[in-house]
């Protein structure tokens, strides 16, 4: 486990570094990486990060942390050549949980401070999922030539409208009966109740239900400044598939994926599907731009 010192708070990173070529597909090789918990990731040998692409993993509100990308797509991004940086988010995790700060303006500070923190001076690979889509979109809007492409995973940029849904959503599942869905990685049951109470701890111990739709709105000027490559995945199920048709229209050169059968949490509930989607589309952008190739 790697605690660092980020835009003041006490912050929890975990790197993958990109999987030797020699071992890629299998073998018998040193650990790389450790897992969620900090505890060691056996898998193939590390190559050196210097001059491979970067990929930049930001997970969700309340219930999430960097583990759903880490059970996800985190190691197939490194298996295929990517540097795969994933933190938690303030107040997530085993990140500090400050009682304030949890504007759209701070999030994205706390990811360009990261960036610098590691020393990351390449265009990197965005990926959010739910709100850290929307922090990605924050940060490619205030520094677009330090964004090489933008994943966004059942999320949209911080408009006015978006903040106010946010809003509308964290009231609602921090009530006793509310299940906040659209926020929560979860399709019910156990879980969901589980994730929903997170939701409400987060509400209950921090500004973040008045902060977040306080947060000064995304310009749209601003995010159709945003000229890198954008994919959007949905999930055909969810209540945030809405969301698409304004994404494409802020940015036309959005590409979407619709997995059918999959609500909210299609990032987890669908990982195989996303990631058959994700890295061929990751794969052309890095060869429309000539950086180096990712590995089969």
């Amino acid at each position: 486990m790697t605690m660092l010192q980020v835009n003041g708070l006490v912050t929890h990173v975990q790197e993958l570094p990109p999987v030797a070529a020699e071992s890629a597909g299998g073998g018998v090789a040193t650990a790389a990486g450790t897992g969620p918990g900090g505890e060691p990731a056996a898998g193939p040998a590390a190559e050196s990060s210097a001059d491979r692409p970067v990929a930049v993993l930001v997970h969700g509100i309340g219930p999430d942390s960097l583990a759903s990308w880490y059970l996800s797509l985190a190691h197939p991004l490194a298996d295929v050549g990517f540097r795969v940086i994933m933190y938690d988010l303030r107040g997530h995790g085993r990140t500090e949980r400050p009682p304030t700060g949890y504007r759209m303006e701070d999030l994205v500070d706390d990811l360009a401070a990261l960036l610098d923190r590691l020393g990351v001076d390449v265009p990197v690979h965005l990926l959010g999922n739910s709100l850290g889509g929307s922090i990605a979109f924050g940060y490619a809007a205030r520094h677009p030539d330090r964004v090489a492409s933008l994943v966004a995973v059942e999320s949209a940029p911080a408009t006015a409208q978006w903040l106010a849904r946010v809003g509308r959503q964290l009231v609602r599942a921090a009530q006793p009966d509310g299940d906040g869905d659209s926020l929560l990685a979860t399709r019910g049951g156990e879980r969901g109740a589980r994730y929903t109470a997170a939701v409400r701890r987060l509400v209950a111990t921090t500004t973040a239900g008045r902060d977040l739709p306080a947060s000064t709105p995304a310009d749209p000027a601003a995010i159709r400044a945003i000229t890198c490559p954008v994919l959007g995945v949905f999930g055909g199920d969810s209540s945030a598939a809405d969301l698409a048709p304004a994404l494409v229209e802020l940015l036309p050169q959005t590409e979407l994926v619709v997995v059918p059968g999959h609500r909210h949490a299609v990032l987890v509930t669908a990982r195989d599907q996303v990631r058959h989607q994700v890295l061929p589309w990751l794969a052309r952008q890095l060869a429309d731009t000539g950086q180096p190739a990712l590995r089969g």
